[in-house]
């Protein structure tokens, strides 16, 4: 058994033996998934992630994106799923972190389609290559901005969410101004989330940004003001 398959044998027995039929259910009531859980929650997970991920180490970078994928596409359950993107952002493999590994990410964004894959790939994965990489990155957010699907549009207006005062706020405003007449709930509440973590940093910023920009939704102005007043 090679190393990417050791990983693989490991992570999934490792969450059927953690499985609890009762947090299944609930979890994927709440999460309104049409995959089943295994009824592991994050703790657990973190806890045998972390163990797995030091015994088993891939030895290379493509091993390392064909362990992800393969941890992704065939995922019988959703904490296998969360399992990969766990795996896309172990310490490990830190130095692969660059935009060749965007085609990776698009796709569990894509084939994703929900908050709880979206935002953890936007911020922890996306937004890091983005800010140590802005001539290739920017590019293609500024495709994704504006793409048919909402969930690549969330990912570019989300992306520097964490980032503080590394933000491009030129991208921002024009990830946001693109996506300003949307009436999808997750655009909308992630833009709120996008101007109120930059008012952490900005505030007078993003005051002005939300004085110039009426056509904000009521939510997307509660969430960005709600810590200013």
């Amino acid at each position: 058994m090679d190393a990417s398959e050791a990983l693989l044998t490991a992570v999934r027995t490792g969450l059927a033996e953690l499985a609890d039929p009762v947090k299944a259910a609930e979890m994927q009531a709440y999460m309104k998934s049409e995959m089943p859980f295994r009824g592991v929650p994050k703790p657990p997970r973190g806890k045998l992630m972390k163990t797995v991920l030091a015994e088993h180490v891939l030895p290379d970078r493509v091993t390392y994106a064909e362990t992800v994928l393969a941890l992704w596409r065939e995922a019988e359950f959703r904490e296998e799923r969360y399992a990969a993107i766990d795996l896309s952002g172990h310490r490990a493999y830190r130095q692969w972190q660059d935009p060749e590994l965007l085609e990776m990410y698009d796709e569990l964004i894509v084939a994703g389609a929900w908050w709880d894959y979206v935002d953890e790939v936007a911020i922890r994965r996306v937004g890091p290559i983005l800010r140590e990489h802005r001539a290739a990155v920017t590019p293609v957010l500024r495709r994704w901005m504006t793409d048919a699907d909402r969930w690549r549009r969330r990912t570019a207006v989300i992306c520097q969410v964490s980032a503080k005062g590394d933000v491009d706020q030129k991208l921002l405003a024009d990830a946001i101004e693109a996506n300003l007449g949307d009436r999808d709930f997750f655009l909308r509440k992630g833009i709120g989330w996008a101007l109120r973590d930059h008012a952490r940093v900005e505030p007078e910023w993003v005051r002005a940004f939300v004085r110039a920009h009426p056509g904000l939704s009521p939510l997307s102005v509660r969430e960005a003001m709600k810590h200013l007043g």
